[in-house]
């Protein structure tokens, strides 16, 4: 019941309340980037989701336009001079992912569950073994149980493992629970730039 319908319908409201409420703070932060640097406000990427279906995730961009096609292409450590002014506030404060509440309410994206990687990182949909897949069960979400026990510090094979414990053992409780890390983490910014490789064959 909770898995199917209600925390469908909690990700619902929460998108909404998110785009009312911060309708005017998100109108200010897009004006800051178009200032900042050339290049469009949002940021789109395709990334794999439910059942391994392709949607193009939202984010304000927080990086120049073309980054991903320059330097150290999908990572992002610190000190990356790719990334805007504007861009690294962004960041910090995980700002630039609150676009994502428009893919909630798309049904693309849930606000708790496995972060939908990219198409071809750390590899594509078919190299995923069948009990990997597993964490494509659910749709993805804005933060999940790997982001607060890591995040981009955790190598992606752990991090698959710690997205299917999630999936078998989803409850409100666990969600509420990692809403909470997710704030503390936030407010502390913790493990918010990738500090070495988190892909090993």
């Amino acid at each position: 019941m909770y898995r199917n319908v209600i925390k469908r319908a909690i990700d619902c409201m929460v998108s909404f309340l998110v785009l009312a409420v911060g309708a005017v703070p998100m109108l200010i932060v897009a004006i800051l980037i178009k200032l900042d640097s050339p290049g469009p406000v949002l940021f789109k990427q395709e990334r794999i989701g439910k059942n391994g279906k392709v949607f193009k995730i939202l984010k304000f961009r927080s990086m120049c336009q073309g980054a991903e096609h320059t330097g150290s292409g999908v990572y992002s450590g610190k000190n990356d001079a790719r990334v805007t002014r504007i861009g690294r506030i962004l960041r910090a404060t995980s700002i630039d992912e609150l676009p994502q509440a428009i893919n909630i309410l798309r049904g693309d994206m849930a606000l708790i569950g496995p972060r939908p990687p990219l198409t071809y990182h750390p590899w594509s949909y078919e190299e995923y073994t069948e009990e990997q897949k597993r964490m494509f069960e659910v749709r993805p979400g804005i933060t999940g149980w790997a982001q607060v026990c890591g995040r981009k510090n955790v190598e992606w094979h752990k991090r698959i493992r710690l997205n299917v414990w999630y999936i078998d053992h989803i409850s409100f409780r666990l969600d509420l629970r990692i809403f909470l890390m997710t704030i503390f983490k936030i407010l502390r910014n913790e493990d918010n730039a990738n500090v070495g490789e988190t892909v090993k064959k």
